[in-house]
């Protein structure tokens, strides 16, 4: 069995959604300190509907944290905000067909990339939010992420 899957290699060489957004609505910036990987995802919203109508990244990293960054954006996109908190790494990691354990903290990464956008839209926008927004340090263990 190959180390990582062909949707895996699929998002790393051709990553969807590559690139800056000037007008964003939204940006958030995580990183790993152990690996070195940092990712900025930005978000549009539609400010009627609540619904993300454009989403961008750039990340510094592994394979693995190019394709989560990707694939996150693919299945964000068009979607609610209500949605997209919703979204969780080990979904990411399932839509890329399975990561290498030891590269379970990308998908985290990603999913937390696209909370920080969303924390920082409602903080531009003076929207209240609670717990879903609470980012998770690695070290929880109620935080429902593979690490």
């Amino acid at each position: 069995m190959a180390l990582y899957s062909e949707k895996v290699m699929d998002h790393f060489q051709n990553p969807r959604n590559v690139g800056k957004m000037d007008d964003a609505d939204g940006v958030g910036e995580v990183g790993n300190a152990k690996c070195g990987d940092i990712m900025r995802m930005y978000i549009k919203v539609d400010q009627d509907t609540q619904t993300i109508t454009d989403v961008k990244f750039n990340t510094f990293g592994c394979g693995s944290a190019i394709a989560t960054s990707s694939m996150a954006t693919e299945m964000i996109k068009g979607k609610s905000i209500e949605e997209a908190l919703k979204l969780s790494n080990k979904a990411v990691a399932e839509a890329l067909d399975g990561l290498p354990a030891h590269k379970m903290h990308c998908s985290v990464l990603a999913e937390e990339a696209v909370r920080a956008a969303v924390k920082d839209y409602y903080d531009r926008n003076g929207i209240e939010y609670g717990d879903e927004l609470r980012q998770c340090d690695g070290h929880c263990e109620s935080c429902g992420h593979e690490h």
